[in-house]
């Protein structure tokens, strides 16, 4: 567990960034569809997305990890569901009931939270698996399947998160 950062750390790091991000007429338009013209470091950030992105979604047979390792993980978590606790992880936690497994998911995600406003990439990643893994553990815990929220992110894709947004029923 990382330690948590002073709000005078986090504050100084947060005015840093906002520095460096340049003006607001560097990011794309998002209301027009029109992207302004990209200039310092907005442009680098942008370069450092675009190979992000070329790494991040490998093609199948290139050998590259990709998302079926959460497919597989869940197969395991899934499989440890009713075993012994003393011997798995996933099924201490399973066993311990639907608020315990929430708790953990949302103390993972706080760390993640932390690290990313921090700015410690190596630290972020690391507490991006633990969200990941707790997350599949309450998807084990709720009968949710990986299937069943790949269908809903693939009916999102290419909407609007605004449109998507205002398309849900008002509850």
């Amino acid at each position: 567990m990382a330690k948590t950062p002073t709000k005078k750390n986090v504050t100084k790091e947060s005015t840093a960034k906002k520095q460096r991000a340049g003006s607001k007429s560097d990011v794309v338009q998002k209301e027009s569809g029109v992207a302004a013209p990209l200039t310092g470091s907005a442009a680098k950030k942008s370069s450092r997305a675009q190979k992000v992105a070329e790494t991040a979604f490998p093609k199948p047979d290139s050998g590259q990890i990709d998302a079926s390792v959460l497919d597989r993980l869940f197969e395991v978590v899934l499989s440890r569901r009713g075993t012994d606790p003393s011997t798995s992880h996933s099924a201490r936690l399973l066993s311990r009931g639907t608020s315990k497994v929430a708790q953990k998911f949302g103390e993972e995600a706080v760390e993640c939270l932390i690290e990313a406003v921090a700015g410690r990439t190596q630290e972020l990643i690391g507490e991006s698996a633990d969200v990941l893994y707790h997350l599949i553990v309450l998807w084990v815990d709720a009968g949710v399947t990986p299937a069943e929220v790949w269908a809903e992110l693939q009916r999102r894709e290419g909407t609007s998160g605004i449109a998507e947004k205002a398309s849900r029923p008002r509850q």
